[in-house]
């Protein structure tokens, strides 16, 4: 049976891109020592150990295939989106504030596309790295465009939420699409900040951080507080195919951890504030809380990851257990250099990468297979 498309297929697309960014943040965070961001040629592959050649080689294949795989995806979705956007199915969709989170997610994508640029195709083609403060004003044009357009979407369908009645019992962790969406652009945007020279890019990206970041952290906490609310009140666990949403938590912690780890950057390079300690203080506060909230999830889950997940069924909700261990292996890269260089944590890095890569493989294969 031909499953109808729905926008949160885009979920596929991010979490190839956010595979194909977390070698980088491996190199950059466990490896790199120069300045500036980490490139093909900085890496003294003669000098490489045998341990780290047989884990720098793959995750240079991995950047390659995901970053393809990414903007394969992106484009059939797109193109999939356009059409489902002229059918009746869409108002309804879109009217459905239990539902239409999902509209976010392409934003959440082409985010992430600016990510992508930014960390591997910068990483191997040296036009882009040789060039890389030429590219921040194309870059900020691109941003704002997706910024505003997101920004006009997220009211618009708080303003249904406001408008149409729904039933508050059955919310689930999906509702928080909208603070993830905001926050990974958000992110891309403190990049900017923290990384161009121009002092007018920058501010313009720190502005447009603030403004979406406080949103998403504002709907994050609504949502999580309602979200709970509803949960305790309710009889058990959702019904399976909301199950992979009790995750999304860990990307949306990462993002703005990650903001607000550049963001730092951003106030000491232009103001001169001494405000490392605080950049620090926020990564290793929510790779901390990341770590029980992980383990806690994945109690939570270890019944529909052993039966429920193995049935030869798919639902788009399922592509929810990429991103976690995608933004787990990233903090836990950041916080490997800022807090703490040992092997246990090098091992947790690796282990959440494979762990990525397992599920958006096994997803590939249902989706193709039943979609």
């Amino acid at each position: 049976m031909k499953h109808k498309f729905s926008p949160l297929q885009f979920l596929a697309s991010l979490g190839a891109g956010g595979i194909s960014v977390i070698p980088f943040a491996f190199f950059q965070y466990t490896y790199y020592q120069g300045k500036g961001l980490v490139t093909f040629d900085k890496i003294d592959y003669l000098s490489l150990t045998f341990l780290e050649k047989i884990v720098f080689y793959p995750m240079e294949i991995i950047m390659i295939v995901f970053t393809l795989i990414h903007f394969y995806l992106t484009v059939i979705n797109f193109v999939n989106l356009y059409k489902w956007s002229k059918t009746d199915d869409f108002t309804t969709y879109k009217n459905n504030p239990l539902e239409n989170g999902g509209l976010m997610t392409p934003f959440l994508s082409l985010a992430m596309t600016l990510n992508v640029f930014i960390g591997p195709i910068r990483f191997f083609i040296p036009f882009f790295s040789q060039n890389f403060q030429a590219m921040m004003f194309p870059a900020l044009i691109v941003l704002i465009i997706i910024a505003v357009l997101a920004l006009y979407w997220e009211i618009k369908l708080l303003k249904i939420s406001f408008i149409n009645s729904f039933d508050v019992s059955k919310i689930n962790f999906g509702w928080l699409i909208h603070p993830f969406a905001l926050g990974m652009i958000t992110v891309t945007a403190t990049g900017l900040a923290a990384m161009s020279q121009n002092e007018n890019i920058a501010h313009t990206g720190a502005f447009i951080a603030f403004v979406l970041g406080s949103m998403s952290l504002f709907l994050l906490l609504v949502k999580l507080i309602s979200i709970f609310k509803s949960h305790f009140a309710a009889e058990g666990l959702p019904a399976k195919q909301f199950m992979p949403s009790y995750l999304i938590v860990l990307p949306i912690v990462t993002i703005l951890a990650i903001s607000g780890f550049r963001l730092t950057h951003y106030f000491e390079h232009f103001f001169g504030f001494e405000v490392h300690a605080a950049g620090v203080v926020i990564l290793v506060s929510s790779f901390a809380f990341e770590t029980w909230y992980l383990l806690f999830g994945l109690t939570l889950l270890k019944d529909y990851l052993t039966k429920d997940f193995n049935i030869k069924e798919y639902y788009v909700s399922q592509w929810g257990l990429v991103c976690p261990f995608v933004a787990f292996s990233v903090l836990g890269s950041m916080t490997w250099r800022a807090f703490v260089p040992n092997p246990l944590l090098y091992g947790v890095i690796i282990a959440s990468i494979l762990t990525a890569i397992y599920f958006f493989i096994r997803l590939s294969s249902k989706m193709i297979k039943y979609n």
